[in-house]
């Protein structure tokens, strides 16, 4: 395709086109793509506002489901993900761009070290919001300057629907995970996109290449996928881990893992990933500190220790409460009964988010006995209900305890 992920390798120059000459619309496509290029970016497209067609349609269905879970933030004003117009009525081209982040080590391979937390590969290096979002502005400048057009930027942190526009661009298509997948990149790619009120060409859009494999659907550790192209979030490890505030609901935690921030395993199974390349930007590597982190030592973080180890990582988002919230499932599933001394020492948290998460892990590893006598000790002096209600549940699955009554 002209301009797009096909020619955006060799037009990549060392600097930033300057020109104030009027160019022929195919001609901006052309140098935008070089200027893309210069700045990182590894593919692009461009589509028109109209072509979220029948994406628009499932979205709608997702949320009248409720598949978005407490998500509120994706049910407030979905007319602007549905038509992008909605969202700004000027718009007349829409720049899809794509910057790979592939991993330099199959995620999968991680889920098997017990004692150790797996966070999902965009989440190890810096935010990649404030990576790409820079860059973004850039490309939208030279934009603006060159056509003498407003532009708008956007990634992901808009009601804008990437992913349909990008299969619109060319970039590739959504997958059975609903998570788009790139011939060229597999499924490691994040998005942006700059709307502009400039009538630029087009590029055809990609087609779906899934064929008849159900191996995301199959992978998913809690069945997140109720039909092939439909995610039922609330169901998701990713959701649970990050959005979730509360509680991991009991019946997804022994499928957890330690899994303690998102989850890659619909992705990192993709077969299209054998064309997938490592990502090229330094600073979305994955820190040496976030990579198969020791959970034990993961336990002990307080506030400050939270942030400064997840300083510009999107992890520090969720906060030190929900992580260790995270933690602690994690520890209850490695079956390192060694592990028992931090979810115990945790019972005294102030958060009763991670005091509940402590009592489940305690009895995923201690022995009626030892559970029992925890229970003597805590729950007389716990105060919250439903970290109370952890410790009736927990002493249900250890037949040979009674629990004092709260």
């Amino acid at each position: 395709m002209a301009g797009g992920r096909a020619g955006l390798a060799h037009l990549c120059g060392p600097r930033l086109l300057s020109t104030t000459a009027k160019l022929a619309p195919a001609e901006i496509k052309t140098a935008l793509a070089r200027e893309a290029a210069a700045l990182g970016f590894d593919c692009i497209g461009v589509t028109g506002p109209d072509s979220v067609g029948e994406a628009g349609l499932r979205f709608r269905e997702f949320l009248e489901a409720g598949g978005h879970g407490d998500m509120d933030w994706l049910a407030a004003n979905p007319e602007r993900r549905m038509h992008p117009r909605a969202l700004w009525p000027g718009v007349r081209s829409i720049v899809m761009l794509g910057f790979n982040y592939g991993p330099d080590e199959d995620p999968l391979l991680a889920l098997q070290k017990r004692t150790r937390g797996t966070i999902s590969a965009y989440a190890q290096g810096d935010d990649y919001h404030d990576v790409i979002k820079k860059r973004l502005k850039t490309l939208a400048r030279w934009l603006a300057t060159t056509t003498g057009d407003d532009v708008k930027v956007f990634i992901d942190t808009a009601a804008v629907t990437e992913k349909p526009l990008a299969q619109a661009a060319g970039l590739g298509w959504q997958g059975k995970h609903t998570n788009l997948v790139s011939r060229e990149f597999g499924s490691w790619l994040f998005l942006g996109a700059i709307f502009s009120a400039s009538d630029l060409p087009r590029d055809e859009p990609d087609v779906d290449h899934c064929g008849s494999c159900t191996a995301c659907q199959e992978i998913c550790p809690t069945a997140a996928f109720p039909a092939p192209y439909k995610l039922d979030a609330r169901r998701c490890i990713s959701y649970l881990t990050i959005e979730n505030k509360g509680p991991i609901p009991h019946e997804f935690r022994k499928a957890m893992g330690n899994r303690i921030y998102g989850c890659d395993d619909c992705l990192a199974v993709c077969p299209w990933n054998k064309f997938a390349q490592v990502g090229r930007e330094a600073k979305l590597a994955a820190r040496a500190e976030l990579r198969e982190p020791q959970l034990a030592e993961l336990a002990r973080l307080d506030d400050p220790a939270f942030r400064a180890l997840f300083s510009k990582s999107p992890v520090k988002r969720i906060g030190r409460d929900r992580f260790i919230r995270n933690v602690l499932i994690a520890i209850g599933n490695s079956g390192n009964a060694a592990l028992a001394a931090e979810a115990a020492r945790l019972l005294g948290d102030a958060s009763p988010l991670v005091r509940g998460a402590a009592v489940w892990a305690l009895g995923q590893l201690m022995t009626a006995e030892e559970f029992s006598a925890s229970a003597r000790n805590a729950l007389g002096n716990e105060t919250n209900e439903d970290v109370q209600a952890e410790w009736r549940n927990a002493s249900q699955c250890k037949p040979t305890t009674s629990v004092p009554p709260s």
